[in-house]
């Protein structure tokens, strides 16, 4: 074959697979939902600002917490409002009502009324289920276990936790596989998926989080991948020294995700993430073929959160439809 024609037919292959990969792309029909997290300002109002005194309540009367305009009871029904049809709560905002019925019923009969499709809990707050000390990590998975039957009860398929630990990588790694495995055989008995995310410590860390979804080796464990937290470290869950590349950390997990969280802070002059390249992430996303719910986290002060919520959503909308 002569030099031209070997030319052409490698053009002519070339440009064939790459109108089969937009044809892929534009076919790609993102899900949104809404995480509660992207309006806790509007329910905890400034109670955070004092954490200690957050956590304190957290404890004694939840409720105290919640000195805000927006009901948790009533984030169905801002979600709606706001072109939603499905949510991903935080545990924080009813941190005691995990196993009031009445509380958990009406907010299914809430959901149901504004037709809200309920994904996941995250669950903060509850130990580490990775900590050095048996005891203490016996107690973080019993902890857990009441948020997996309230995931039930609210018909969400999946539930998120932290997979916080103390001790080496090695360490860290088996002492968190053994609670996961625990917590995954009393999940698949209720039919839920357990996710984590990466959210600090070395859960921010994609090799050592893989690791870990390979070591317990369960069918209902995965990844909620968030998209802006790769801080790592093995010796302090937040302020850490290390970060992963990002798009690298991302396109690592997404094979393993069925929850993608988008977290954006501050918006230039064309609606751009100032911090986040959300052309490349929708490249990722879309190239994965990830087919469940994308979850709009908005975090950033510079906007207010309905405002935030609108510029993320958009944002993400016109990357995907240009790829």
């Amino acid at each position: 074959m002569i030099r031209s024609e070997f030319l052409k037919m490698s053009f002519g292959m070339a440009a064939f697979f790459n109108i089969k990969n937009l044809i892929r792309m534009n076919n790609y029909n993102p899900k949104y939902s809404l995480s509660q997290w992207a309006l806790h300002r509007s329910q905890f109002g400034t109670s955070k600002n004092d954490y200690e005194q957050w956590k304190k309540n957290l404890v004694s009367n939840p409720d105290a917490n919640l000195q805000g305009v927006l009901h948790p009871l009533d984030f169905p029904k801002k979600a709606h409002d706001l072109g939603y049809n499905a949510v991903e709560y935080v545990n924080t905002f009813f941190f005691d009502k995990a196993n009031n019925q009445n509380y958990l019923s009406d907010l299914n009969k809430r959901c149901s009324d504004y037709d809200i499709k309920s994904v996941l809990i995250m669950v903060d707050e509850e130990g580490f289920i990775g900590h050095s000390d048996k005891k203490t990590r016996t107690k973080a998975v019993e902890n857990h276990k009441k948020w997996i039957e309230a995931s039930a009860k609210l018909s969400c398929p999946f539930m998120r936790l932290n997979a916080h630990g103390i001790g080496s990588w090695e360490d860290q790694l088996s002492q968190t596989a053994e609670s996961l495995s625990e917590l995954c055989r009393f999940a698949k008995s209720h039919q839920i998926e357990i996710l984590i995310e990466n959210h600090g410590g070395l859960s921010s860390h994609p090799d050592w989080l893989i690791q870990l979804i390979k070591k317990v080796d369960v069918t209902n464990l995965g990844v909620m991948l968030d998209t802006d937290n790769f801080d790592y470290s093995d010796s302090m869950i937040w302020g850490a020294p290390n970060r992963y590349n990002r798009y690298e950390g991302v396109k690592k997990l997404l094979p393993y995700s069925k929850s993608v969280s988008v977290k954006t802070h501050h918006f230039d002059h064309l609606g751009e993430e100032t911090s986040i390249d959300y052309e490349k992430m929708a490249q990722l996303i879309s190239e994965s073929n990830f087919n469940k719910w994308i979850s709009v986290e908005f975090e950033g002060d510079h906007f207010s959160e309905e405002i935030g919520i609108q510029k993320t959503r958009q944002l993400l909308e016109k990357h995907f439809a240009e790829k």
